[in-house]
């Protein structure tokens, strides 16, 4: 499908500057810019490249003065990173989705499946399992007994959806994601050396509009439900335990790992590899740098890094005084003998 400089000035509120007929049926960067293909400069760090793009279209942000001709079609805008991610999500959903039954995919008998579903070979649809309509499930999903699927939902190859698991609207699960595997809960036994499994008789609850990366696990409850509510985004490689509540609109990087039974609050953003202690609450929009380690309870409107996590400008403040510390050792202990030469003087 393809788009010309007019129409799609037309739909981001942009001008033209150059030839509004220009057509692009594809994205690029514009350092790899080819014929039919838009790419954008938010960025005056990269404004070199604009000089010699061979995209098609260039959006620019306003602000952004140029000081050579260039050959390529520019619409000016506020904010071409953001009118980027309105193309990207028009590209998107004018993609045709996948629609039929793979004849080598399983659909119990007792299952009830939507219509214009996709369902891809070796899939596997468990008994008591309803799909609603419109939803597209890749090859090698399983979607074990009595799972709840609404509408419009997208799971990629390799998904595992446990039993008994609520899944609402438009929920989007990448290859890998588990949904409802076993919490983490053993008890020692002192009287057999061993440990003793706790058994999770309980569900997660995943509401509208979520999507899971890639190997990311949402572990079911020991008893009720762990809940990801709606909104919420979570990348690749992320781990959340039992009987946890993650707020609504809440986004969490690579690698974050939330403990049991915690509740995070909503429009909550942690970078990669933030670690959350359990049986603790965080409040609304806590924004957590990369590699935080919480020990306990954050109140809301925050912005911390570091663990324990402090405000941004003490923790960078501290890793300065940290960075110093061989230095600071040596002085002080300069400071000591001279203080004990004076006590002796003193005797």
């Amino acid at each position: 499908m393809e788009f010309t400089a007019k129409q799609i000035a037309q739909f981001i509120g942009g001008k033209v500057e150059g030839d509004e007929n220009a057509s692009v049926h594809t994205f690029a960067k514009i350092e790899e810019g080819v014929p039919g293909a838009i790419s954008f400069l938010a960025n005056e760090k990269y404004i070199h490249y604009v000089y010699q793009t061979k995209s098609s279209i260039v959006l620019i942000d306003s602000s952004i003065a140029l000081t050579e001709p260039v050959t390529t079609t520019l619409i000016r805008v506020d904010n071409a990173r953001d009118c980027v991610a309105k193309l990207l999500q028009l590209y998107a959903s004018a993609q045709p989705k996948k629609k039929g039954i793979d004849p080598l995919a399983f659909i119990s008998p007792k299952a009830k499946v939507g219509n214009d579903c996709y369902i891809g070979a070796f899939a596997y649809i468990a008994d008591g399992v309803e799909i609603g309509d419109g939803c597209q499930i890749y090859p090698n999903v399983t979607i074990m007994e009595n799972v709840k699927v609404g509408n419009n939902c997208l799971f990629y190859p390799h998904v595992s959806i446990y039993h008994d698991c609520r899944l609402g609207n438009n929920v989007v699960l990448h290859s890998g994601a588990v949904i409802g595997a076993d919490g983490f809960g053993f008890a020692p036994n002192m009287e057999t050396k061993q440990y003793d499994k706790i058994p999770q008789i309980g569900i997660v609850t995943i509401e509208d509009d979520v999507e899971i990366g890639a190997n990311t696990c949402v572990d079911r409850s020991t008893m009720g439900s762990t809940i990801v509510r709606k909104g919420v985004k979570l990348d690749n490689l992320v781990q959340i335990a039992h009987n946890t509540d993650i707020g609504a609109n809440t986004v969490m990087s690579s690698q974050v790992g939330v403990a049991g039974s915690t509740k995070v609050g909503e429009w909550c953003m942690f970078g990669g590899q933030v670690g959350i202690s359990g049986h603790i609450t965080i409040g609304d929009r806590v924004l957590l740098g990369a590699q935080s380690g919480v020990p306990g309870s954050l109140k809301s409107n925050q912005t911390l890094i570091g663990t324990p996590p402090m405000p941004k400008m003490n923790y960078f403040k501290s890793q300065a005084i940290f960075r110093r510390l061989p230095e600071i050792y040596k002085q002080l202990n300069a400071l000591q003998k001279e203080v004990d030469e004076l006590r002796n003087q003193q005797k």
